[in-house]
């Protein structure tokens, strides 16, 4: 029997499955070098031809299919095959080659493919080695309608299956059936790569960048896939099989009896009502958000558009997707964080610099005080967008009360621009300060005075209080949510909104945490938003408990003096009271 293997990577979609492996492999075409005579060239030439019509056709099949299921935002990844299809340089490259060597199209078009692959993994811009994976996936499909040959695994699997790859196309994820494919991994990739995209889209447990799961993991091989820490447990014991098997139970069970939950309101046993909202990142997610049971959206990340493009997205994209998304949840609120790039969010198209310290550097809201021309584009359209539901907006990463009136000072520019060219909006849209800076949480009795509510992010405020970086393995087990100095931060930014009557949210991953949860309650928190997946949950937290008991669970967890105390406390308490 072989060892189980433990590997690591990045979590892409949560969730986790059990099952036999799938490799997927790279499916590389052999192409017989063949001579042709002068007279065969217009055929050959046509050959290519037909080619490129049947593999546009199939493109355009996919993204019909795509935007049919998971939305018009999904299908655009396939804008970037079609515009392979049309480069000049590449066909006319293959005609002169063809000319010029009289061997068959089909071996000239990959020696020229071959060329372009080469030529883009040299590139150091990571967006333009991004688009590495759309010729590779086009050149392979033009190759197998040259030869002849017809492959759609995916889409004919017998069995319910875990997909092992190096990297799985867009085509090869679009042909996917969620109900033979239990989750799949990848060798590279990142969270905002196509495959963690589609991952999320289709909830199916996902882990990419293993680095090396293709060349440790056979077909046939039992594996347990762990979407949600990124890790893949390859020939796993009785004892971690036994294990994994008991959670998928209980979860299935939670799942179900949670179900029941969906239409009932967030409030404890003695009658508080909570505001209990869902986090996304694209408008494609609103079924999962209505389907969780959550009453609107607390925190809208916006840069995902313009992630996987050579172009910066229009106002009119921005509005069309804000004025969808406020349509979908209305009456219920939505949150709009305007742009949050830089950290580990870079685009080539704004060309940010690359930094010493990104999570420290030109990011978020700094970036787009230096960028207005940018940044008044998204502002315009979520006021646009705010004449058609209840829309607020929030301010990412302020530091402090000058950068806060900085943003605002533009807000009433674009007011003013478009009250003269006669457009409505949303005159009393709600303006929000997210805080997840320790000089925001520390100076937050000033900042209280200048907004409408207080959304606290917990991810950076916990690495940026700790000074650890939170994607560092090295150093993970000091990224503790329960640290004393975190909780005495949430709880001065709660006091202080409170003190100002603004409400006070958490849009960070402690607040999907049951344990927490219920102590963050206690601490006075008005607003929990949280993963679509976490909603029944966190209600179900909510409606187990009176008020004064998650009160006096949060006052005896300030007395505690180390973040495994505090969290060891609170499970206890959540096990008591909850169950």
């Amino acid at each position: 029997m072989r060892k189980q293997t433990l590997l690591k990577g990045i979590p892409a979609a949560p969730g986790f499955a059990i099952g036999k492996a799938f490799i997927l492999g790279s499916q590389e075409l052999e192409v017989d070098k063949r001579s042709i005579n002068e007279s065969q060239i217009p055929k050959e030439i046509t050959r290519f031809e037909e080619a490129l019509i049947k593999t546009r056709s199939e493109i355009l099949d996919i993204q019909k299919k795509i935007s049919k299921e998971m939305g018009v935002r999904h299908a655009q990844i396939f804008n970037a095959h079609l515009l392979v299809l049309e480069d000049r340089t590449l066909i006319e490259g293959v005609i002169s080659r063809l000319k010029k060597e009289k061997l068959c199209v089909e071996y000239v078009f990959l020696q020229v493919l071959k060329k372009y692959i080469k030529t883009f993994s040299c590139i150091d811009d990571p967006y333009l080695r991004e688009r590495l994976s759309d010729i590779e996936d086009v050149g392979k499909r033009i190759l197998r309608n040259l030869c002849g040959i017809h492959r759609e695994i995916l889409n004919n699997l017998k069995e319910k299956l875990i997909i092992v790859a190096y990297d799985i196309s867009p085509s090869d994820t679009a042909s996917m059936r969620k109900e033979k494919v239990m989750g799949f991994i990848t060798d590279i990739g990142g969270k905002t790569s196509h495959t963690a995209i589609m991952a999320k889209a289709l909830e199916i447990p996902a882990v990419v960048g293993l680095e090396e799961a293709t060349a440790k993991i056979r077909t046939g091989t039992t594996i347990i896939v762990d979407g949600t820490r990124g890790e893949v447990i390859v020939n796993p014991d009785r004892v971690t099989l036994h294990k994994y098997k008991q959670q998928s139970a209980k979860l299935l069970r939670q799942e179900q009896s949670l179900v029941k939950l969906r239409g009932l309101a967030a409030a404890t046993k003695d009658g508080h009502k909570i505001e209990l909202a869902a986090n996304i990142e694209l408008p494609e997610e609103l079924p999962s958000v209505i389907a969780h049971g959550a009453k609107g959206i607390g925190l809208y990340r916006t840069e995902y558009f313009y992630m996987n493009r050579s172009d910066l997205p229009s106002e009119d994209e921005h509005f069309e997707a804000y004025k969808k998304v406020s349509q979908e949840v209305k009456p219920h609120p939505v949150v709009i964080r305007t742009l949050d790039l830089g950290g580990d969010k870079f685009l080539s198209q704004l060309d940010m610099p690359q930094e010493m310290n990104p999570y420290l550097g030109w990011r978020a809201i700094r970036f787009c005080l230096a960028k207005p021309e940018i940044f008044k584009v998204q502002l315009r359209a979520i006021l646009r967008a705010s004449a058609y539901g209840e829309l607020k907006l929030m301010y990412p990463m302020i530091s402090g009360i000058e950068e806060l009136r900085q943003a605002n000072q533009m807000l009433d520019e674009v007011k003013q621009e478009l009250r003269r060219r006669k457009i409505r909006f949303d005159e009393d849209i709600d303006v929000g300060a997210m805080i997840e800076i320790p000089s925001a949480a520390l100076t937050c009795d000033i900042l209280a005075k200048e907004v409408d509510f207080f959304s606290i992010g917990t991810n950076d405020l916990i690495q940026y209080s700790i000074a650890v970086d939170r994607v560092n393995e090295k150093i993970a087990y000091l990224y503790e949510p329960a640290h004393p100095a975190v909780l005495r931060l949430v709880k001065n930014i709660i006091d202080s909104g409170h003190k100002e009557k603004i409400w006070v949210g958490m849009c960070g991953e402690m607040a999907s945490e049951p344990a927490f949860a219920l102590l963050l309650l206690g601490l006075g928190l008005d607003e929990f938003s949280v993963s679509p997946a976490a909603v029944p949950i966190i209600k179900r937290v909510i409606r187990s408990v009176t008020l004064r008991q998650a009160q006096d669970v949060a006052c005896k967890a300030m007395r505690l003096t180390t973040g495994k105390d505090v969290e060891k406390f609170s499970k206890v308490k959540l096990k008591e009271l909850v169950g």
